[in-house]
């Protein structure tokens, strides 16, 4: 982990970057790629606040509606040993989309002397006009995951009620027939 350069104290920057679905992260360029280069070029904008990437956190597939991830515990695990002073994202709801767990992290991150920033979103978490807008877009990205949450909900029960099946494997002794999208 580089501390120092040319005798200047630098900023040890890790970046956190998340896609719920594994076709996100098909191809040479996917959606992960492109967040933690966004992430990167924010790095080298905070040049003159001494700001370097150190490491990229990832967690491909996972759903951020809560902490269990690979990429995330990793995180967590070299916050507190001390190897990261600040913590960049794309966008918070990368990070998470619930306010508890925002807290939880926050803690980790406060507890430890870590900052926190959004390439894409700005706020100043140091002063409280900051801190009111990050709780609003922490509010917002939980509404939208519940919001999504229901829409899902809602759209099974009504298949069901059809008759349609939902997909997954298809149970020993039936058939899907295409045309009605029923088991046979």
């Amino acid at each position: 982990i580089i501390s120092k350069l040319n005798g200047v104290d630098m900023v040890k920057c890790a970046i956190y970057a998340r896609v719920s679905t594994d076709e996100q992260t098909v191809g040479d360029y996917n959606s992960i790629d492109s967040q933690v280069d966004i992430c990167k070029h924010y790095i080298q904008v905070q040049k003159e606040r001494n700001w370097v990437f150190v490491k990229s956190y990832t967690d491909p597939g996972y759903s951020g509606k809560d902490l269990e991830r690979p990429g995330i515990q990793e995180l967590l695990q070299d916050i507190k040993a001390g190897s990261i002073e600040v913590v960049i994202v794309y966008k918070i709801e990368r990070l998470v989309r619930c306010l508890y767990d925002f807290y939880k992290l926050w803690d980790v991150f406060e507890a430890n002397g870590v900052a926190f920033a959004s390439a894409t979103q700005h706020f100043d978490t140091s002063v409280a006009m900051g801190k009111l807008t990050l709780n609003i877009l922490l509010s917002f990205a939980q509404f939208e995951r519940e919001n999504t949450v229901e829409k899902t909900r809602d759209k099974m029960k009504q298949r069901a009620k059809l008759g349609k099946w939902h997909g997954g494997w298809i149970p020993f002794g039936y058939n899907y027939n295409t045309d009605t999208k029923k088991l046979v």
